[in-house]
């Protein structure tokens, strides 16, 4: 490059991602907090990735059903909770506090306004009121451990009450007390996701009280949480840190500084990597071949996708809101899909014939691996891909 900049290309990359992101068969993890650390999130609004991408990742996959289950409801070790861009991830416990003084605290005080704005239009209590409810909802919750929205119902029957929403617009409807109060307490990091009712992959969860956390600086955890990610995914271009943290352009340019990022020449310009992250770093000393599941952390981890992700096969992998499905990984890129039949059998295409020689061998003992311990679990993802229903048919 001439100015000075280290320059890290395709291949290192690749390379960082298969050894930091635990994809590569000889950096597996040996339990789901091993896992979780290494990619700061586990992305949780289809609860079956969670354990998928866990199970991608350890050596034992046939464990990491139970271990999973332990390390989040058992253990509380990993918690689910309101994260970036308002959606809803699996983080290390340690982080909970970084992660709402980073992104929660801001969002919380919209949604908190918006209800209270909301419930005063359709004529409904009062902001007076509302503190009321949750004061008795947080109480019950604490008796009880765990609830569903409908336990807590029960104990709080103000809970019950609704209100019109958007009256008189195309998408007016009505809510209730109970959903939007605790979508705001759960964004607030009073409460969190608990154990589900039914196998885990339903999406139907109760609420625990949130793992006690100390208020932390904004500004000092957002530069905690930005160094942690880039030790896992840099190097990233100011972008891609925008995007995955959903926080404001000045706000990631303030916590690069702090932390005493380096700047790195990329192939689409230029990238960041931690303090004292500049050494190279080696490919895997083999081959390796990864099924990843939809919404997988690795997948969705950065805004441009290039280097590891080719242009034709986005329509296929991709729906129309930018959710991907399940991917077929050979040497640190996407390659091809797959997906599970009704009758069990794991289904996987790679349009190139001359990755799909080379890589079929590998593929297809990571294609029985999930087979094995999914066992009669049938696994559906929550956002449909194209050729996930193809396959899947």
């Amino acid at each position: 490059m001439g100015d000075g900049r280290r320059r890290i290309g395709t291949a290192e990359r690749r390379a960082r991602l298969a050894l930091r992101h635990r994809l590569a068969d000889t950096a597996r993890a040996a339990v789901p907090e091993e896992v979780a650390g290494a990619l700061v999130a586990l992305h949780g609004t289809d609860p079956a990735t969670v354990y998928l991408a866990v199970a991608a990742r350890v050596a034992d996959a046939a464990r990491a059903v139970p271990e999973t289950e332990r390390a989040l409801y058992e253990d509380r070790t990993l918690v689910r909770m309101h994260g970036m861009r308002h959606t809803v991830f699996v983080f290390p416990t340690e982080l909970t506090a970084v992660v709402h003084a980073s992104t929660g605290l801001t969002v919380a005080a919209r949604e908190r306004a918006s209800l209270v704005k909301d419930m005063a239009a359709a004529g409904a209590p009062d902001a007076a009121w509302l503190a009321e409810v949750e004061a008795s909802a947080l109480a019950a919750l604490a008796r009880r451990g765990q609830a569903t929205a409908a336990e807590l119902t029960a104990d709080e029957p103000r809970l019950r009450v609704q209100f019109a929403y958007a009256a008189g617009r195309s998408y007016e409807g009505v809510h209730t007390v109970s959903s939007r109060l605790l979508r705001v307490l759960g964004v607030e990091g009073k409460v969190v996701r608990g154990r589900p009712l039914g196998s885990w992959t339903s999406s139907r969860f109760r609420w625990a009280p949130a793992p006690p956390h100390p208020e932390l600086d904004p500004a000092a955890a957002q530069a905690g949480l930005l160094e942690r990610w880039l030790r896992a995914c840099g190097p990233a271009t100011e972008a891609d840190l925008k995007w995955w943290t959903g926080w404001r352009v000045t706000e990631v340019r303030r916590a690069l500084a702090a932390i005493g990022a380096h700047e790195v020449a990329l192939e689409e310009g230029t990238g960041f990597v931690a303090a004292g992250d500049l050494d190279p770093v080696a490919a895997p000393g083999r081959p390796w071949a990864a099924l990843l599941p939809a919404l997988d952390p690795t997948a969705m981890a950065w805004q441009r996708r290039d280097w590891y992700l080719p242009d034709e096969l986005r329509p296929e992998l991709f729906d129309r809101s930018g959710n991907v499905g399940p991917t077929v990984w050979w040497n640190g890129r996407v390659v091809g899909g797959w997906a599970q039949r009704a009758d069990g059998g794991i289904v996987w295409r790679i349009a190139d014939a001359g990755v799909r020689r080379e890589a079929e061998p590998a593929v297809a003992a990571e294609a029985e691996r999930l087979r094995g311990w999914l066992g009669a679990t049938r696994v559906t993802p929550r956002f449909r891909t194209p050729l996930e229903r193809e396959l899947s048919a």
